[in-house]
């Protein structure tokens, strides 16, 4: 049975497992046919569907939420991945399927800035971000007390041009060690080298104010107070070689006027960071955001 797009109330779901599949395919007609009749067969029922057809691209994706009944069996997700891959195999593109309430493994990285930080801990600590933050990596000591009174390990890997291959190669050490799926830069103030970048593809994201490329390096809001800007804002996007130019998921923008001093633009603009930020990794984490090309296509 299929249910409207929006996801029901929590006291009304069905009883039985949930999981969520996302496929990323060449556009053709059948495809949501094919992926219905599929759960239909294993008496799934669909909590929501959301697809988008990229016709000038020739592209097709799409995300269902279902639930299987318990009493008509449940393989669990490698088991409905296995079964899936042989309707997929004609599609000639990938798809994952995942436990609804899996939460993604996220390794935070941060600068002296600790608002995204802080509004990450706090999202996740409360169950708003289907997360769990295994590790925090600073190249400042100042916010150790803050993560480990969340118990979540703090390692302090300070950065030099001269120890930055070094520091890098620790990062991928505890993304290893942590198996980590995703790293979040809430404000780390470091440029990621092309081969780290290139390592992350897809599984890090970062967080910067769209006053770029207009007001670069120090004190930006001090900058854009200067030029009585009318607007603050603030883009989430994956982290690419070209610096702060890859892929965007999330943005947010605040309008400001004449009133506003350097401090309350500052203010107005951490807000919008953090809105932005933690809507990025809740759509990726829940497997709503897809990578195309330079764009991201967003089924929320």
């Amino acid at each position: 049975m299929t249910r409207p797009t929006s996801d029901p109330a929590p006291d009304r779901l069905p009883s039985g497992s949930a999981y969520v599949l996302t496929l990323d395919c060449p556009e053709r007609p059948g495809l949501v046919h094919a992926v219905t009749g599929f759960l239909l067969e294993r008496h799934a029922d669909i909590l929501e569907l959301k697809q988008f057809d990229d016709f000038r691209a020739g592209r097709f994706f799409l995300r269902v939420h279902f639930v299987l009944d318990a009493a008509h069996g449940d393989p669990g997700a490698a088991g409905l991945s296995e079964e899936f891959a042989s309707v997929a195999g004609d599609f000639g593109g990938t798809f994952e399927i995942r436990d609804a309430d899996d939460r993604r493994r996220v390794l935070i990285m941060v600068s002296k800035f600790g608002h995204a930080l802080n509004d990450l801990l706090f999202r996740a600590r409360t169950g708003e971000l289907a997360v769990d933050v295994v590790a925090v990596v600073s190249n400042h000591p100042d916010h150790q007390g803050l993560v480990e009174w969340h118990g979540i390990p703090f390692f302090h890997v300070p950065v030099t041009r001269e120890t930055k291959p070094q520091a890098e190669e620790r990062l991928l050490e505890l993304v290893g060690q942590y198996d980590v799926e995703l790293v979040v830069l809430a404000r780390y103030m470091q440029i990621l080298s092309d081969g780290l970048a290139r390592e992350l593809t897809g599984r890090a994201i970062n967080i910067h104010h769209s006053f770029l490329p207009s007001f670069k390096g120090a004190k930006p809001y001090h900058q854009a107070y200067e030029r009585g800007v009318k607007t603050v804002g603030a883009t989430a996007h994956y982290v690419s070689s070209d610096l702060d130019e890859g892929p965007i998921i999330s943005q947010q923008v605040q309008e400001v006027d004449h009133a506003y001093g350097p401090e309350e633009l500052v203010a107005a603009g951490r807000d919008t960071e953090c809105k932005a930020l933690s809507n990025a990794v809740r759509w990726h984490c829940e497997g709503r955001v897809f990578l195309h090309g330079n764009r991201t296509v967003i089924l929320r």
